[in-house]
């Protein structure tokens, strides 16, 4: 038995899928290919988007796969750390945004509304009480998202899919609007989503291969 869950030889086990679940596995197939190829984002842009949103799935061997992709699709690893740190920013913002619920949570006078946009005006409450941190939070975004070896119009764009990741309706809001502002296409952003997805699905599917070794111990 492996002491690590995530042995590189664990993907030995994707072979077995095709007989496990070929119907599945063909429809998956052919999903993740149609999100990859050439559109309104080039497959390195979608390569670049799939690096940033394996480090919300936390998925090594999408990390692994997608890295390498976007090396073949022509990304440096500049452009890859730039984007990675949008995903960390927008994994901060999640969680700052959210502190707005803290606050209804203590007022009984709280609508019953969890996410309405409103909540974002209590939003200074944390910078109140937790100034430093929250102005060290609002420099580490600005830094994120700004032009770089990535556009500032490509950080908005990943960051709208990261924010579809985390499912932090603030952020979609947010980064939707900035991206907007920054003429990102509809197209652009539906694109972005659709890799967003297929992320989502392939950790799940990578994972098959863990759950092929746990099978067999």
């Amino acid at each position: 038995m492996s002491t690590s869950f995530y042995p590189k030889e664990n993907v030995q086990h994707f072979a077995r899928i095709k007989d496990l679940a070929p119907e599945q596995l063909k429809a998956f197939n052919d999903f993740d290919a149609s999100v990859f190829k050439e559109g309104a984002l080039s497959k390195k842009e979608k390569e670049i988007i799939a690096v940033a949103i394996a480090h919300v799935t936390e998925c090594p061997y999408c990390i692994d796969a997608h890295t390498k992709g976007a090396k073949r699709a022509g990304a440096t690893l500049e452009e890859l750390a730039e984007a990675v740190f949008v995903t960390a920013a927008v994994e901060a913002g999640g969680a700052v945004t959210h502190s707005t619920h803290v606050h209804n949570a203590k007022s009984q006078g709280a609508s019953d509304v969890l996410y309405a946009r409103s909540n974002l005006k209590n939003l200074g409450l944390l910078g109140k009480f937790a100034p430093d941190g929250f102005k060290g939070y609002q420099a580490f975004s600005a830094a994120a998202t700004k032009e770089g070896k990535l556009s500032a119009k490509f950080k908005e764009i990943i960051a709208v899919a990261v924010a579809n990741a985390t499912q932090c309706p603030y952020c979609i809001d947010v980064h939707s609007k900035n991206a907007e502002r920054l003429e990102a296409t509809s197209e652009e952003l539906a694109e972005a989503i659709m890799v967003t997805a297929a992320l989502r699905a392939g950790g799940a599917y990578a994972h098959l291969a863990n759950m092929i070794q746990s099978y067999q111990e």
